[in-house]
């Protein structure tokens, strides 16, 4: 891919540039700054970060490749990435995302000034590509402990800017990387767990505790969107068809959130959040990134929600879709059997965020 043509609107046509570039190139400092000088730490930075689930985007029309925002809406769960990291003259990397940690490697030294290397260890949950965020759960694994390696210049603050302005993906250019688009919801989820709404320019509006006590499930129903519709052409159905509906409904969808979603989250009412999400399923981007899958998501989703199950969501864009319930595993498991899904994962929300231990 290099120039595409985006159009969310009757007046709305931009062009995205996608062209590929090598991890170090095209770095953003966006104007972070450093709350002390860097200087190496002795000792192993062992880093955890919680997966998390993106409930929807809020308005795609508000960010673009390079330009992060558009909010988002998504909490952390007990499924972890992790990362090894220390301080070393000369930067080694064992890892599958190593152009990733490459091209934030450059960017944290260019906006902190650290000048030595790093060794570099990272272990995912070994389900990626399936929206639940395992780039960006990467990143900020990583981000963090180079910043603990460093010893710690820049904040928290530091790192989701940082990285939300440098998210990158790997492409299929041997050696290249190019701008994603990043809402910034992942890295907050990791940092803060529970559930986090995020607007635009990557600016926190609500963190809180979510669905304690909760079982939550992933079932990854099968679906042909990867094989019909790859590359550009997945790209352009998808961006232009979804950008246009957020233009008709992103009011709504922020009012949604503002007005039910929030207070049902504070009061810790999980039906009520669930039927939210559940017609946010229906409303401007989301609808688009379902129906990408076909409505064969639909039709699994419905059948989960007629079965009793309080919260029944997609994560971004699939086709991972998140189930969150009082029941039991035997009792999912029946319900699952019923409809013809499997369990990929059982696990619960993670509250507590991204964890720092250190060893010598």
């Amino acid at each position: 891919m290099a120039i595409l043509q985006i159009r969310g609107g009757d007046l709305d046509l931009v062009e995205y540039d996608f062209t590929p570039f090598n991890p170090g190139e095209n770095i953003r400092t966006a104007n972070v700054s450093c709350i002390r000088e860097p200087n190496a730490e002795a000792g192993t930075f062992h880093i955890r970060a919680p997966a998390r689930i993106h409930l929807s985007v809020l308005d795609m029309n508000r960010f673009s490749p390079g330009t992060p925002g558009g909010g988002g809406i998504g909490f952390a769960l007990q499924l972890y990435h992790e990362a090894e990291v220390s301080a070393a003259e000369k930067t080694e990397i064992e890892s599958s995302r190593h152009l990733l940690i490459h091209h934030l490697e450059a960017a944290f030294k260019k906006v902190t000034g650290y000048t030595g290397g790093f060794r570099i260890k990272t272990c995912d949950h070994g389900r990626e590509h399936i929206g639940l965020g395992s780039t960006c759960t990467t990143a900020v694994a990583v981000l963090t402990g180079m910043n603990e390696a460093a010893g710690r210049p820049l904040d928290n603050e530091g790192i989701r800017m940082l990285l939300g302005h440098n998210y990158v993906e790997e492409t299929d250019a041997e050696g290249k990387v190019v701008f994603g688009f990043e809402t910034g919801l992942g890295a907050l989820a990791s940092l803060n767990g529970g559930m986090n709404i995020i607007g635009d320019k990557l600016t926190p509006i609500c963190s809180r505790p979510f669905a304690e006590g909760y079982h939550i499930y992933i079932v990854i129903p099968k679906t042909h969107a990867a094989e019909e519709n790859a590359g550009e052409n997945e790209f352009s159905l998808l961006m232009n068809h979804a950008r246009l509906l957020d233009t008709r409904d992103r009011e709504l969808k922020a009012y949604m959130i503002m007005m039910d979603f929030i207070p049902a989250l504070i009061r810790g009412d999980i039906k009520t959040m669930g039927d939210i999400i559940w017609e946010l399923e229906f409303r401007g981007s989301k609808r688009a990134e379902v129906q990408h899958h076909s409505f064969i998501i639909y039709q699994h989703m419905n059948a989960l929600r007629s079965a009793g199950l309080e919260f029944v969501a997609m994560s971004s864009v699939g086709p991972s879709v998140c189930v969150i319930t009082e029941k039991n595993e035997e009792e999912m498991q029946k319900i699952a059997d019923s409809i013809g899904l499997e369990i990929a994962v059982s696990t619960k929300a993670d509250n507590c965020g991204l964890t720092v231990e250190k060893s010598e």
